[in-house]
């Protein structure tokens, strides 16, 4: 007997990490402001790049860079940027690790002023995912009104690699959208919250 596989978004299907990103992660909505910062930096280092190649280094990220905590990467200085430049766990982009360090003080500075990331990120929606309805992949739009108000949003708060593009991929994967496609049987998972 056959045993059926379950169909998942056919863009997770040539990796195992993927799949299994695609399959515990991707979508679930994220609450916590201190991860939520890591996987903006995380989507930002992703800017020119695939998320697999990010999704196989962010053990070298987590490694290299404290775990990702803003307390922490607030305080880089040059003499880090230049450590993490010979980093190979990485990706050695000047311009986004001087990145991760302009957005752990703006993410600090939010939370001085007594707002917190998370709740505020998620104000954007209501408090809960929008579900979208997509059958095919072509149809899952890349930037969104919302993700463009969210992009200068947060680069009026000083934070960079935020353009719309990757605030939308932010969204996605932080839950705050749910894009899996209909057939696929995360979407239905998460709407019921399994």
């Amino acid at each position: 007997m056959e045993i059926l596989q379950p169909f998942r978004c056919p863009w997770c299907l040539k990796d195992p990490d993927y799949q299994h990103y695609h399959d515990t992660e991707w979508g679930v909505p994220l609450r916590e402001s201190k991860k939520l910062f890591s996987l903006l930096i995380l989507e930002g280092a992703q800017a020119g790049l695939s998320w697999l190649t990010i999704l196989k280094r962010r053990q070298g990220y987590l490694a290299a860079m404290n775990d990702l905590n803003p307390d922490a990467i607030a305080r880089y200085t040059e003499q880090d940027i230049s450590r993490l430049l010979l980093n190979t766990g990485i990706i050695r982009n000047r311009r986004k690790l001087e990145s991760a360090v302009i957005n752990a003080r703006a993410f600090l500075a939010m939370q001085d002023k007594g707002e917190d990331f998370s709740e505020w990120l998620w104000s954007w929606v209501e408090g809960r995912p929008i579900v979208n309805h997509w059958k095919n992949l072509s149809e899952i739009p890349a930037v969104t009104p919302l993700s463009e108000t969210i992009s200068l949003e947060l680069k009026r708060r000083g934070f960079t690699f935020v353009g719309p593009t990757i605030i939308y991929a932010y969204m996605q994967s932080a839950g705050l959208v749910n894009d899996h496609l209909v057939d696929c049987y995360r979407h239905g998972e998460l709407i019921s919250g399994a």
